[in-house]
């Protein structure tokens, strides 16, 4: 649901076509990327796996600092460009527009519509508030292309109002990827239109998220390349179909449960940063751990990063494990800090939210056909 932790610093970023990991532009791509070359050359589809006929579409993504993951897209004829993030936590699709005067849309790229043939204006408006902005938008239809992927006629938002989103200059709008049912401004999501134009074989998409600000995080429609993860994919059911939430059992560490006894629900978002969940709960892991709270985030030493125990997120009967070294992040002063974060969303029940810190430890599969999330853990 667009959950970011604000970097200290802007990057600037390029994105290519299959979900891709990219090095941020302090850390120049010096080298052969090996993975990329090995998945070049044996692709593997999920068709081969469980889903027969199914046409594979990977599309690079870059990853800003370990704190966001952003995709190039275009939209218009001829074509304009835009970074998004893939939301699995958000239905609505949306950039900025030129008929944005936030301060917000200034830095970022604004969609032209006076220069493509293809654009049409609705007078349908909307609002979202994410956890770290929120916009106002009016509903147009264009012809959207993801890499190869083309939904013509697509109903998506042009922003005309921002705030919250001033410091984010490394992404221009939001692509989501939830279920049609909780979209904002009521428009078909774009992967529900690109499977009823017959574009994608199979309902499923898939994240693999890189570590450490390296190159190879790819999105994939329509089938998943198991190079990507070891093992076999572990199902989870969805709560209901509607949203990509599934019950879990516990959070132990140390063979000691901390967390979410009794079972709660897990949010699986790529558009949050961090791990999420109630404050006296996050808290307790903080004290666990060793982190001590300074300004807006608590911090660890350095040094005992590799000491820290793995957190166990046990799900549908099977233990994920998540290490020191992937829950904790480096600042820009080389400072060491948790990304186990409150979450301020109110709810019935203990709700934790499974972000990137998670997702970079275990390659994801969402299953638009059977109302399904697989894990796996990542290569």
């Amino acid at each position: 649901m667009l959950r970011i932790q604000t970097p200290l610093s802007t990057w600037k970023c390029i994105v290519k076509i299959p979900l891709r990991r990219v090095k941020t532009m302090r850390n120049t791509v010096s080298g052969k990327n090996i993975l990329n070359n090995i998945l070049k050359e044996h692709v593997y589809r999920l068709s081969q796996i469980s889903f027969r006929g199914s046409n594979l579409t990977t599309h690079p993504l870059r990853n800003i600092k370990d704190l966001i993951y952003v995709g190039n897209i275009t939209i218009g004829t001829p074509p304009q460009e835009f970074q998004v993030v893939f939301d699995t936590g958000s239905s609505d699709f949306w950039v900025p527009s030129d008929f944005c005067t936030s301060r917000a849309c200034s830095t970022h790229v604004r969609f032209r519509h006076l220069q493509s043939s293809t654009f049409r204006l609705t007078n349908k408006t909307f609002r979202i508030t994410y956890g770290s902005g929120r916009m106002k938008g009016v509903v147009a239809h264009d012809t959207v292309r993801i890499g190869d992927l083309v939904s013509t006629d697509q109903p998506f938002g042009l922003s005309v109002e921002e705030y919250g989103f001033e410091g984010r200059a490394y992404y221009d709008g939001v692509l989501g990827l939830n279920y049609p049912n909780i979209s904002f401004s009521g428009a078909i999501p774009i992967f529900d239109n690109l499977k009823n134009q017959g574009a994608i074989s199979e309902p499923v998409f898939a994240f693999y998220l890189s570590k450490d600000e390296q190159e190879g995080s790819v999105v994939m429609f329509g089938g998943v390349d198991h190079r990507y993860y070891e093992g076999e994919l572990n199902w989870v059911p969805l709560i209901e179909a509607g949203d990509w939430i599934v019950h879990m059992d516990r959070i132990s560490m140390k063979r000691k449960i901390i967390a979410c006894s009794g079972s709660c629900e897990a949010i699986v978002d790529t558009g949050t940063s961090a791990i999420e969940g109630p404050r006296k709960l996050v808290n307790k892991i903080h004290k666990l751990i060793g982190a001590r709270p300074r300004h807006s985030k608590y911090y660890i030493s350095c040094s005992a990063v590799n000491t820290l125990p793995s957190i166990i997120f046990t799900i549908n009967g099977i233990n994920y494990p998540v290490p020191g070294r992937a829950y904790v992040l480096k600042d820009s002063r080389g400072r060491c800090y948790s990304m186990f974060q409150e979450n301020k969303v109110s709810s019935s029940t203990e709700t934790w939210i499974l972000g990137d810190v998670f997702l970079r430890v275990y390659f994801s599969v969402f299953d638009r056909g059977n109302d399904r999330i697989g894990l796996a853990r990542a290569v």
